[in-house]
């Protein structure tokens, strides 16, 4: 497992300027309800997610994006600890990614190890708020904002007012 290559991140950072979309609510949602949240993470294939990672990275201006690069489940393991020695302040699950999006047994193990260390997950789906994303909205959600309640408290964070509780 490796963090993201410069080369790779500059062609992110370049291209994510012209989609943010997708997670333009999520980070707007985030940065009102945790206000504190500036680092945020993405455990991925990155070679496998460029486009979902240059939507977001357009998405988190002012923020910094860490992407923890993963081949496959095995490499979970090694992902939370990275995670766990860099402390970001929040962890964003790509719906699409073939390692750990939502849905997979990945995120879910991603979720809980994070949480435990109160560091709360975002989603722009439904399915990974009923996974124990924190909050979610986006193209998943119908555009409704949603929010694990549980997960939440375990990760020390503010449910954010009008959330659908899940």
């Amino acid at each position: 497992m490796t963090l993201l290559r410069p080369a790779i991140l500059s062609f992110v950072l370049v291209t994510g300027a012209f989609a943010a979309g997708d997670y333009d609510a999520l980070l707007g949602a985030m940065k009102k309800s945790w206000p504190q949240c500036a680092t945020i993470a993405v455990v991925c294939d990155a070679n496998s997610s460029k486009a979902a990672l240059a939507t977001l990275t357009g998405a988190a201006s002012g923020m910094k994006v860490m992407v923890v690069d993963v081949r496959g489940p095995q490499d979970m393991g090694k992902a939370i600890g990275t995670l766990t020695g860099r402390k970001p302040d929040a962890v964003i699950l790509l719906a699409g990614d073939h390692v750990a999006g939502d849905g997979s047994s990945a995120a879910s193990f991603l979720i809980q190890r994070m949480a435990a260390l109160k560091v709360p997950t975002g989603a722009t789906t439904e399915a990974g708020v009923k996974q124990g994303a924190a909050l979610g909205i986006g193209p998943g959600t119908g555009g409704k904002l949603m929010s694990n309640a549980k997960v939440a408290a375990v990760a020390g964070v503010a449910v954010p007012p009008g959330a659908t509780a899940l």
